[in-house]
């Protein structure tokens, strides 16, 4: 696990406890302005949030979903887990990790007692990148304040950041995934632990020791033993 001393190396973002959108803020400018900020604040529920975004335009990958993909799971759960982008059968139903990928996650939590009462699941970008290409800086920087505003309303203890675009929007990490997996970043009193994306774990199918599926079975089992160390003490 990281020390103490790693945290340090990591700028997180830092959300207001209490924001409001400054004076004068319009928010049906968003969905078709992206030089308009999403502020924290903006939203007070995930319906309001989901109405916008499958009217919005910030980017092209607007241009051709079927349905924005915002979230599935508890909108208050400890957990919060950030996937990269959304597939065909996302887009399809309107929810994020549906396809095999998603199956695979689900029974992973599983695996630990987590049910989807415990999480809540999103991606960095709310609308599929054409063939499932890997989002484009613009395209995450045009909809990162709705995953700011999704973590604001969550507000979980936990957030786990499956690949690398979710750790690269969210922490800065840089990094390859299998250097900083498994590790603990705290900040303003929330953890953040990388983990393998579901679909990276489909690929690799090993469970020897030192596999990624191996690897994985440590890291879900941390933060199972993480989550009742903090219902305990609080």
């Amino acid at each position: 696990m990281a020390s103490q001393d790693q945290i340090s190396l990591f700028e997180l973002f830092s959300p207001s406890s209490e924001p409001s959108p400054p004076e004068g803020f319009n928010p049906d400018l968003i969905p078709t302005d992206a030089k308009v900020p999403i502020p924290a604040g903006t939203y007070q529920t995930m319906e309001q949030m989901r109405v916008h975004c499958n009217q919005c335009f910030r980017c092209a990958l607007g241009e051709n979903r079927t349905n924005a993909v915002i979230g599935r799971g508890n909108v208050k759960a400890p957990i919060m887990i950030v996937g990269e982008g959304p597939g065909q059968n996302e887009d399809e139903t309107g929810l994020p990790f549906v396809g095999k990928a998603g199956q695979l996650l689900d029974k992973i939590l599983a695996s630990v007692k987590l049910t989807e009462n415990d999480v809540y699941i999103c991606n960095v970008v709310k609308c599929r990148p054409p063939g499932n290409r890997d989002p484009q800086p613009a395209e995450i920087e045009a909809c990162k304040g709705y995953l700011l505003e999704q973590i604001r309303l969550v507000n979980p203890k936990i957030i786990l950041l499956t690949g690398k675009y979710a750790m690269l929007t969210l922490l800065g990490i840089k990094q390859g995934i299998t250097k900083v997996r498994g590790q603990w970043v705290e900040r303003d009193g929330r953890l953040y632990m990388p983990i393998f994306h579901p679909a990276y774990l489909l690929r690799n199918q090993s469970r020897e020791k030192g596999s990624p599926k191996w690897l994985m079975w440590q890291d879900i089992q941390e933060v199972r033993k993480k989550l009742d160390e903090m219902e305990w003490d609080g």
